[in-house]
């Protein structure tokens, strides 16, 4: 017991090395993603692209993958009357596609049924077995096939009316199951994986810590690792006996392993893993299983579990009898993939269920996205007061006399002075919605600022026309632009990149130390982005469009009446289409 403390907190202590690894929760491959599959992989892919974009001399390392081993793969393999390999290539392909299509930037991609993967998971069940925490015995216990897992009275319900067992947890029927199997020694690790998750900032949010305290202060009894062959086939063999698999919730948790080369010793260059972000209805695996299953053979568990809420779908839970499972594919026809990525991490919090609504979606991607950035650009790019197409340089005359003498200029100054430290707090702690919050409040202040410095007044030809104080006017408006596109890369980083583009911004020169780089710290200079250059010409090949305004039907319909009509079209019509914001 000592010896594994001191093991213990060894392990628990700070990294010195430059790895930052992350990893998806595996997806099951027993049916097609949706939103809340797509949400766990743009929590970590924005984390990353965050610490790349902070700290660019560190490693990071994201992996992703499917898990494609259990009961239920040959059940959905059986029901789509396809061989089981066959399903899983499908499935795991299309997480592939939507993966790629939401920009998500992983290192890796792994499914349990590749050789690698087989082989780690040897290697780590002989570990455990030589180690002396594997030991065969006859076992019988409720199982949940669709939750894999065997579960305890407590942990059911019963239905007085058909004498059927349910989980309380994910309200799915259980079986009476008696089998020799082998099991893991957990009771011997629950001391050391309670201090493991007490450790500060190791399980987050903080109300999933208490959820596994609670688990933890009951006793734990020993787990099942492996199930008979003869009754789940489409599994790994357990090592030197093939009348039993390897329980398939061991298997996958290995692939964090696998995926860094382990068994070969160059695995420990990026291991422990950093952050894996998971579902809250993985939490048990991954909080009391896992780091157990590290910790018996002499593995360091993860630095910190991030733990996320579901996806309702107009306040129902998603589900295929209900026909509201959201594909990911499907709802960026409406958005574009940007656009969901944007909502999803906009509107979701960790702690608590989000809801997904085409109402809430229409709302909050007009508003912010086509609105307060898109037209923001627009307008800062118009050839009517932007003939010359530039990202100009501040006078530094007519920038002191802004600042003084128009509130809105020092709001916006203000504003732009706090948005780097904001945001990187924000996004230390993967609060995506208070990232979008903070800039969406800078680009207000750049909206109101606009208005209230008129420049539509100061053009050629106008009356009072002062070509210098116009272009002070657009080159504080591009600042505030720039430093947005900079902060949001890693929620957006497509429509990011187009912002930058357009403003001619040097791939260099979008880091986030370019964040101290504006009028905002330079009110003093006669260059409103020190190292950026004079007045520099805006990218002719990007479009000033940047998220084009989501109309409902009937919307698009009285445009379409207002309008020329083309050529009789075809009878089909999307419920929905885009405009080109104004």
């Amino acid at each position: 017991m000592l010896i594994r403390r001191i093991k213990c907190l060894k392990y628990l202590g700070t990294r010195y090395n430059s790895s930052h690894y992350v990893t998806t929760p595996i997806f099951y491959v027993n049916a097609a993603p949706h939103i809340g599959h797509l949400y766990s992989a743009v929590i970590a892919d924005a984390h990353c692209r965050y610490q790349r974009l902070r700290y660019p001399e560190l490693d990071v390392r994201l992996c992703t993958g499917t898990d494609e081993h259990g009961t239920k793969i040959q059940q959905a393999a059986s029901l789509h009357g396809v061989p089981v390999a066959k399903y899983c290539d499908d499935i795991s392909q299309r997480y592939r596609e939507v993966f790629r299509s939401a920009s998500i930037q992983q290192d890796d991609f792994i499914r349990t049924t590749e050789d690698r993967h087989k082989r780690a998971v040897a290697n780590f069940w002989r570990t455990l077995y030589t180690r002396g925490h594997i030991y065969s015995a006859a076992y019988s216990g409720w199982y949940c096939v669709s939750d894999e897992t065997f579960l305890t009275d407590s942990q059911l319900r019963l239905d007085e009316a058909t004498g059927t067992r349910y989980s309380l947890e994910s309200g799915h029927p259980v079986e009476w199951t008696e089998e020799t199997n082998y099991m893991f020694r957990l009771s011997q690790f629950q001391d050391d994986v309670r201090h493991w998750v007490k450790t500060e900032a190791r399980i987050r949010p903080a109300k999933f810590e208490k959820i596994l305290l609670d688990t933890l202060s009951e006793p734990l009894p020993d787990v099942s690792v492996s199930r008979p062959s003869n009754r789940v086939h489409w599994a790994i063999p357990v090592p030197d006996d093939d009348s039993q698999t390897v329980y398939v919730w061991l298997d996958a948790l290995v692939n964090y392993l696998s995926s860094v080369g382990y068994p070969d010793e160059k695995f420990s260059v990026h291991w422990p893993p950093a952050q894996q972000v998971i579902g809250k209805d993985i939490l048990k695996f991954h909080g009391i299983y896992w780091p157990a299953f590290l910790l018996a053979a002499g593995l360091e568990p993860p630095g910190q579990l991030y733990v996320h809420s579901h996806w309702t779908v107009d306040g129902q839970k998603m589900s295929k009898s209900k026909h509201n499972v959201v594909d990911p594919l499907q709802a960026a026809q409406q958005y574009t993939m940007e656009g969901l990525r944007y909502f999803l991490l906009r509107e979701g919090v960790a702690h608590s269920d989000g809801n997904y609504s085409h109402v809430k979606a229409q709302r909050i991607l007009n508003s912010e996205l086509a609105d307060t950035l898109g037209n923001l650009l627009s307008r800062a790019s118009a050839k009517s007061l932007n003939p010359g197409q530039i990202y100009p340089s501040t006078s530094a005359e007519h920038l002191a006399d802004l600042l003084r003498s128009l509130d809105a200029a020092k709001r916006l100054q203000d504003s732009l002075l706090q948005l780097s430290e904001r945001c990187a707090s924000h996004y230390e702690c993967n609060h995506f919605h208070l990232v979008a919050d903070t800039t969406m409040a800078a680009l207000h202040a750049a909206n109101n600022f606009f208005e209230s410095s008129k420049p539509w007044t100061l053009k050629a030809g106008a009356p009072d026309g002062n070509q210098a104080r116009l272009e002070t006017i657009i080159a504080m408006t591009m600042d505030a632009l720039r430093l947005s596109g900079i902060v949001l890369q890693p929620i957006i980083p497509q429509l990011a990149n187009r912002l930058l583009d357009k403003l001619s911004v040097p791939t260099a020169q979008r880091g986030w130390n370019y964040l101290a780089e504006s009028f905002a710290t330079s009110p003093n200079s006669s260059n409103s982005h020190p190292g950026f250059g004079e007045s520099r010409q805006l990218d002719g090949q990007t479009s000033a469009l940047l998220f084009q305004r989501i109309l409902e039907e009937t919307a698009a319909k009285e445009v379409n009446q207002q309008q020329p009509q083309p050529a009789k079209r075809s009878k089909s019509k999307k419920k929905e289409r885009r405009e080109t914001i104004s």
